[in-house]
This record gives structure tokens, C-alpha cells and sequence, in this order.
């Protein structure tokens, strides 16, 4: 083995020779899950040709970067072509979620419906109650828990918030550094002042006003991880009862827990006696601070305010309601997921019911039609049934979990959801520096074609007709006798393509 002494020269040769490799290829690529987040399309289709054509250069560009002129792709996509009828009314409806006094004034002293209640029949006068000048169509969807199991006495959620894929409400307020350190992920969010390097930052997350008039003896607990922080203390759990909008003029107590969070699993602290803010209203903050040698990583999947009260086992489930001739009556044809049926549907991780939504890597259409034949009463399978049914989908071109749907016919005795889209393909050619649309056909000669253009110019080439017939190839040594000239070659493939497709325009150039 030897090696040269002015390594750094050579790289730099190297380096320049890089600029000029220029690769001339043709490929076949259809886009892919991750293809369709990096364009921001978090519903994995194009609405439109145009929007293809616009979008996938760019694309190109960044997937293929050494490939140069005369290279083609033939890409392969999604073509969004609409959803089914009737599905964006309730995808898109109103939400209201029951409240404990909801509950209360239907008769469930609790913090949900007792397992023998009927919810649909009690629902429509919470919301006639609570929802002020209805109008006749208007769709509402009514979210609620109902006990699977008689409830016992013991401490139950009066503030519940799931951090999977949203922030519930919660708002970012900056005080140093302009890094985006909360962020909102699938199962929970995360403060994480790291960039390529640690960066010194100090960014809040702040919850909704907490209205706890009325109620006493109340908990505060959390299920969080920490992992990568030197110090500790740099991230506060603070609690204010006078927070109006600005972090810098409200008075914060700190929450001080003796339960540490865990590393890499989520894990849940003590019910911490959140008693010295009964009856009050408050608001919780999540302090995240970070200097340029000390960047935790803290994640955050629940908080909870917690007080004594009826609890135990329940699933939390969705109704649409229709108001309809002055009442609201309970929406025929479509299902909303329970967290029950996300569980069904499997609880490991890549599974819908590790935080009870699909995904880009877990379509809905992989697991409802299967749903379907096994869920009473929608197993049945007569031919032509058709139903909507409204899920919980995570998308990570927003970082947020939407509310989505679609609707599921029974077709030879199989649920089958509505093809919303379809596959398409375009060609892009690299012209003059970028990636453009291009109807090009690219054709290889096959040997029967190199015996079609030996037959049809043996009077007229007679050693150049006879080479390719024999040989099956064009001779194309400068000054031979059997030589294929350029123009000659422009003169046999017309003849060619006139062959396979007379519509075919005229070769001019090669």
C-alpha cells in the first residue's frame, strides 16, 4: 500500500471532477409514503395534473442530483379525483364533548355514561341545551365516555390532555432564542433545543385557562421522559392563577415531583397534591430552557388534573347528531371509531391503537374493511351496504391529527373503501438544467427490426442493409463499406416507425 503526500491537492482535484460527472439515465420511480411528506402532502395524492408538474422537478432534482441532460424519469403517483358523497359533512363537522355536568344532568353522576345508558337517547338534550340557534342540516359530532364497567369510587380526570399528535390546545410563547423547540408528534410532544448542537433557547408551552370552581382535594399528574439533560432543573412544571397572556407578569409556583420521568419510556408521575389550587382557575406551563453545553430532550404524551370522584374503564366514543324538523336526531350511516375499536385493531407500536389514529405507515384502508367484517353490526356483508366511517388520522406534513374519512361498500361479499384516487404516471426529461414534463417514447430495436430495415434498403445500401440484417446492429465505423451514416439512420427509422405506428411524426434528428 502506498500514499501520496499532497492529499489535501488531491482532494481538491477530486473535488472538482465531482462538478463535471454528469449521468445520463432513464428510470421508473413511483412515489412512496415518505415521498409524499417531503412534498407536504400529507393526504398522499396531488390534487391535480398541474400540481404534479409543479411539484415533482423539485423532487427530481433532489433524488436524482448528478443525473443531467437526455436523462427521463417515468414517475408514478397518486391523482387525487374526489372523495365519496357525503363524507367531508361529517369529516368536517362541528365537535362538542360532553361535559362532568353534562353527564350529571342526564342522570350519570360520573365522569361519563354508566354502561347501561343509553347515550344516543340522552345526547340530543345535551345538545339542545348547549348548542344556541341550530340550523336545519347542521351536523354535530358528539364526543363522550362511556363506562364499560360499573364504576368505583376513586380519582377521576377533570382535565385530561393526550398530547398524541396535537397539541390540544396548548400555545408556544417564546421568551429567548428563535429555535421551534416544542413540537408536536405522534404520540406526544417534545421539547428539544438540539440542532445539529446544542443551542441555548427558553421556550414555554402553555395550557387553556383550567376552570376548577367547585372542586376540591384535587392531583395534578404527568407522563413525560427526559433524557440528555445535565441539569435537570432547566425544565419546570409551573402552575399560575393569574396568567392572562403574558409569561413575563404572572406569578408561577413550580410543581416540584417526586417521581422522576423516565428515559426512553413514557412513564407516569404520583398524583401530586394539587390541593392549594382548589376552586380556582389556573393555568399550567412546561418551561423548557436550554444553554449551548446542556439540551434535554423532553417529551410529554398526558397531563391530567385529577379529582375524588366515580371512575373505572371506559371507551371514548363519538355520535353525529343531525338537527332536523326543531330536535336533533342521531345521524343514520356512518361510525365514528371508539378508542375501543383503535385497540381492536392492535396496541403495539405501529399499530392504530398505540395512539388511537392511522397514519401515512398505517392507512386506514389496511385495517377498516377488516373492521367491518368483524365488528356487530356492520358484519352482515349484504351486497351493496355501504357506511361512512370517521377516524383519527396523524399527519406529519402539519404535525397535527385531523379528522378524516370514507366510505365502505360491501362488493362480492367484501368491505371496500371509495378510491379517492387513483395511479397515474407522468415522464420528466432533464432539458437545459431542470426537469420537465416529456412525452418522449423511448423504443430499443428489437433483432426482427434490424431485419425489416436490412430487407427494406438492400437496393439502396446494399453492404450497410446486408450488415444489419446479418448482424443485427448498425456498422458505424467512420469510412467503412458497410457504414450507417447519420442520415442514413434518420432514413431507416422513419421507415421503421412508419412500420409500427404510421401516426408516428418523422424522424428529423438522432
Amino acid at each position: 500500500m502506498v500514499g501520496c503526500n499532497p492529499i489535501d491537492d488531491i482532494n481538491k482535484e477530486i473535488d472538482g471532477n465531482i462538478e463535471r460527472i454528469i449521468v445520463v439515465d432513464s428510470d421508473n420511480y413511483t412515489l412512496t409514503a415518505d415521498d409524499y411528506d417531503y412534498l407536504d402532502l400529507g393526504y398522499g395524492s396531488f390534487s391535480s395534473l398541474d400540481d404534479a408538474k409543479t411539484m415533482l422537478p423539485g423532487f427530481l432534482s433532489h433524488t436524482y442530483p448528478t443525473w443531467g441532460q437526455g436523462s427521463s424519469v417515468l414517475v408514478g403517483f397518486n391523482l387525487y379525483i374526489g372523495s365519496a358523497e357525503g363524507v367531508s359533512d361529517y369529516s368536517g363537522a362541528d365537535a362538542y364533548a360532553l361535559t362532568n355536568a353534562d353527564y350529571a344532568a342526564t342522570g350519570s353522576d360520573a365522569f361519563g355514561f354508566y354502561p347501561n345508558v343509553n347515550a344516543t337517547s340522552k345526547i340530543p338534550d345535551v345538545l339542545a341545551t348547549q348548542i344556541t340557534g341550530p340550523t336545519e342540516g347542521q351536523i354535530v359530532l358528539a364526543t363522550y365516555n362511556q363506562y364499560t364497567e360499573t364504576p368505583v369510587v376513586g380519582l377521576a380526570n377533570l382535565f385530561d390532555y393526550n398530547f398524541a399528535g396535537s397539541f390540544e390546545g396548548w400555545t408556544i410563547k417564546e421568551e429567548f432564542g428563535g429555535d421551534a423547540v416544542w413540537t408536536s408528534l405522534s404520540g406526544y410532544v417534545q421539547g428539544n433545543s438540539y440542532f445539529g448542537g446544542q443551542v441555548a433557547n427558553i421556550e414555554w408551552l402553555v395550557s387553556p385557562t383550567m376552570d376548577l370552581s367547585g372542586d376540591s382535594n384535587l392531583k395534578f399528574q404527568i407522563t413525560h421522559a427526559l433524557k440528555y439533560a445535565t441539569d435537570a432543573s432547566l425544565l419546570k412544571i409551573l402552575v399560575s392563577t393569574n396568567y392572562s397572556g403574558d409569561i413575563t407578569t404572572a406569578t408561577w409556583d413550580e410543581i416540584t415531583l417526586a417521581t422522576a420521568p423516565g428515559v426512553d419510556t413514557l412513564d407516569p408521575s404520583e398524583d401530586y397534591d394539587f390541593s392549594a389550587y382548589d376552586g380556582q382557575m389556573v393555568t399550567v406551563a412546561l418551561k423548557y430552557e436550554s444553554t449551548d453545553t446542556d439540551a434535554g430532550r423532553w417529551r410529554v404524551s398526558n397531563l391530567a388534573i385529577k379529582t375524588l370522584g366515580v371512575t373505572g374503564a371506559s371507551d371514548a366514543k363519538g355520535e353525529y347528531f343531525v338537527y332536523s324538523g326543531g330536535a336533533w336526531k342521531a345521524a343514520n350511516g356512518v361510525y365514528y371509531l371508539s378508542s375501543a375499536d383503535y385497540d381492536s385493531m392492535g396496541t403495539a407500536s405501529g399499530q392504530p391503537g398505540r395512539y388511537n389514529n392511522f397514519s401515512s405507515s398505517m392507512p386506514a384502508d389496511n385495517y377498516i374493511p377488516t373492521f367491518l367484517d368483524l365488528t356487530s353490526p356492520y358484519s352482515f356483508g349484504q351486497e351493496d351496504a355501504e357506511i361512512i366511517v370517521i377516524y383519527k388520522y396523524y399527519s406529519s406534513s402539519c404535525s397535527c391529527t385531523q379528522t378524516r374519512g370514507n366510505l365502505y361498500t360491501v362488493v362480492n361479499g367484501a368491505w371496500t373503501a371509495h378510491q379517492s384516487t387513483i395511479a397515474t404516471t407522468l415522464q420528466f426529461g432533464f432539458n437545459e438544467g431542470k426537469w420537465v414534463p416529456d412525452n418522449t417514447i423511448r423504443y430499443s430495436l428489437t433483432v426482427d427490426d434490424y431485419v425489416t430495415i436490412g430487407a427494406a434498403f438492400a437496393d439502396i445500401y446494399p453492404q450497410p442493409a446486408s450488415s444489419a440484417g446479418n448482424y443485427k446492429n448498425f456498422d458505424r465505423r467512420s469510412g467503412n463499406a458497410a457504414e450507417w451514416t447519420d442520415a442514413m439512420l434518420v432514413e431507416a427509422f422513419n421507415v421503421l416507425l412508419d412500420g409500427l405506428d404510421p401516426s408516428v411524426p418523422k424522424a428529423k434528428n438522432i
